[in-house]
């Protein structure tokens, strides 16, 4: 679902909502069908930014309009909205489709896998329509009593909401068509949300040394002990 920003830009710090692109690893950032290598990373940057298009843009080779972005993050990141700002002249995509945590999508895993969540988009020249991602019914619970929700016997019980887009290391998005350009551009990808405070690195390092290493550990053989055991 599409929607204008709820508020007036010039009252709110619209910046502060979209700095989710802080949190993307650009040196890994990729996208396929690209023109030219690399220009993916000109897309993502500040709010402010979004229609400066000085530092050039995304491009799909002449004659296919189809683009997919690979997106990793240097922290796990909860996504509440997305918003894209595509060319002019039908060459802005008309539609998007998003996988969460799948390392290595090509066309042909694009095509045939159910991605999350998809959108029809608007042309956005001026970065002011935002797509929400989904929020599902999670179950909560049941109670005993009378209270508002579904009842079960005796029991009431609750749903919340939970959004789909949590826990996100990387996300793809698929950008299949276009409003029939020769190319597809795309000027600026934001993204809405939080990001966690412990980076995926600093995780890493944590696993890595709470991980036993045997080479650090003598055994009762290598002692004179006569036996091999692990201390």
């Amino acid at each position: 679902m599409a929607c204008l920003h709820d508020h007036a830009c010039e009252d709110h710090d619209c910046a502060a909502d979209w700095s989710l692109y802080k949190h993307v690893d650009l040196s890994k950032v990729s996208a396929l069908n690209e023109a030219v290598p690399g220009s993916v990373k000109s897309v993502f940057k500040a709010w402010e930014q979004r229609l400066n298009s000085s530092e050039g843009h995304l491009e799909s080779n002449d004659g296919d309009p189809e683009l997919l972005v690979f997106i990793p993050f240097t922290s796990d990141v909860k996504i509440k909205s997305i918003s894209v700002v595509g060319g002019a002249d039908g060459t802005s995509p008309c539609k998007m489709r998003a996988f969460i945590n799948r390392d290595g999508i090509d066309f042909s895993d694009a095509q045939s896998m159910q991605p999350i969540q998809e959108w029809d988009l608007a042309e956005n020249s001026q970065g002011m329509l935002e797509y929400q991602t989904r929020v599902s019914d999670k179950m909560k619970g049941c109670v005993r009593g009378r209270n508002e929700g579904i009842t079960l016997g005796n029991y009431d019980c609750f749903s919340v909401q939970y959004s789909r887009f949590q826990g996100v290391a990387n996300l793809t998005l698929h950008f299949p068509e276009n409003f029939g350009g020769e190319t597809t551009q795309i000027c600026y990808i934001g993204l809405k949300g939080e990001a966690t405070q412990l980076k995926r690195d600093v995780v890493a390092t944590i696993v890595y040394e709470i991980t036993p290493n045997p080479s650090d550990h003598k055994t009762k053989a290598e002692s004179g002990a006569g036996f091999s055991h692990v201390e």
